[in-house]
């Protein structure tokens, strides 16, 4: 049996595309181990699906100053010596890194220790993280053919990102339950913030609720902390910290999708045909990344991109009632879109480079 290690790690977007490759993983024949942080989100997003976990050491390398990143150089240096121990006592085949910090160490390690490894980057630029990893991987995958320039030609191969298998299964009457919607009588908003939420969304979207309850019924997906007390028992309105299992069934549901730009987030968007209004992070609180997912997305007609910035709850309420309107011109350019077999794709480079 061949042994694979994963990696990747600090958001879900690190963990997901690696989740859903498992189990195109252990139908080839693949022992899979994962190393991730100590604690980070993908410790138990992992060990809930039976899978080894190693937690090691990591760092995060900032491009400003912080006084953490006089300290972070010497958890990375310990996670590489940690990810040289397992891969000595593991002896894997391959890696397969979907990035992250606590990945920089572990590629690295691979490289020492003549482990093929593999990076997908999501984003249409690499990262950081992802383009200290580079030299030591044989190839990187990436999602946007805008992003090959960014690349070693010798390394870079258009992929796409791997979709969940379950996520084409939902039931929506499981939502219509999980929601406590009295029918299924009017199309249904799906307002996705991620883990941490929006409070610009989050705001925008409950000064106009009365008039989208007219027309919609409305799942408000607003993160950790984030639900309103005063909105409980709204009828139509049904709002939760986040969803694990049962956003198959909410997506399943849903006519229309607000959402952030994540690569992976769209990419599902994408595959289930979903039409979508994209509001990227700004580029104040990020490096500017879900901006140009969100543009490239747009440009291909797939998304109608709102700027955070300038995110007003009337520019908000027209937005959705035009996409709306025009979703089955969204639906043909998704459907249309000639979107590849990702995990076919990624699984005959894991086993090209493992031979």
């Amino acid at each position: 049996m061949k042994k694979i290690i994963m990696t990747g790690g600090g958001t879900a977007g690190h963990v997901t595309p690696n989740i859903a490759l498992m189990p195109s993983l252990k139908e080839a024949g693949y022992e899979i181990s994962y190393i991730g942080s100590y604690n980070g989100i993908e410790k138990k997003l992992i060990e809930d699906r039976g899978i080894p976990y190693y937690g090691i050491s990591s760092g995060k390398l900032r491009r400003y100053f912080a006084w953490k990143n006089f300290s972070d150089p010497f958890r990375i240096i310990k996670g590489y010596g940690q990810a040289v121990h397992l891969m000595r006592k593991i002896k894997p085949d391959v890696v397969f890194s979907k990035g992250g910090f606590v990945s920089v160490p572990v590629v690295l390690a691979a490289k020492l220790c003549n482990v093929p490894a593999i990076i997908h980057e999501s984003d249409i630029t690499p990262g950081l993280a992802n383009k200290l990893a580079i030299p030591g991987a044989r190839k990187v995958c990436c999602n946007f053919p805008e992003t090959l320039k960014y690349l070693p030609a010798d390394k870079a191969v258009l992929t796409g990102s791997p979709i969940r298998r379950e996520l084409f299964g939902g039931d929506p009457s499981k939502a219509i339950s999980y929601c406590n919607f009295p029918d299924h009588n009017k199309p249904v908003l799906l307002i996705i913030g991620g883990s941490l939420g929006s409070k610009a969304i989050n705001e925008a979207v409950r000064k106009i609720l009365p008039e989208l309850l007219e027309h919609f019924y409305v799942i408000h997906l607003c993160g950790k902390g984030n639900l309103d007390e005063q909105l409980k028992g709204v009828l139509g309105y049904s709002q939760f910290e986040y969803a694990n299992a049962e956003l198959t069934d909410m997506f399943a549901l849903a006519d229309l999708v607000i959402s952030r730009a994540g690569a992976n987030s769209i990419c599902e968007l994408l595959a289930l045909h979903k039409p979508n209004i994209l509001i990227p992070l700004s580029a104040a609180a990020s490096r500017g990344d879900q901006i140009l997912n969100a543009r490239s997305f747009e440009k291909q007609g797939f998304s109608c991109v709102l700027e955070e910035e300038s995110l007003t709850d009337q520019l908000l309420l027209d937005t959705i009632r035009k996409v709306y309107d025009s979703r089955e011109q969204y639906i043909q350019a998704m459907s249309q879109s000639g979107q590849m077999d990702s995990i076919g794709t990624i699984m005959k480079l894991i086993e090209d480079v493992s031979k």
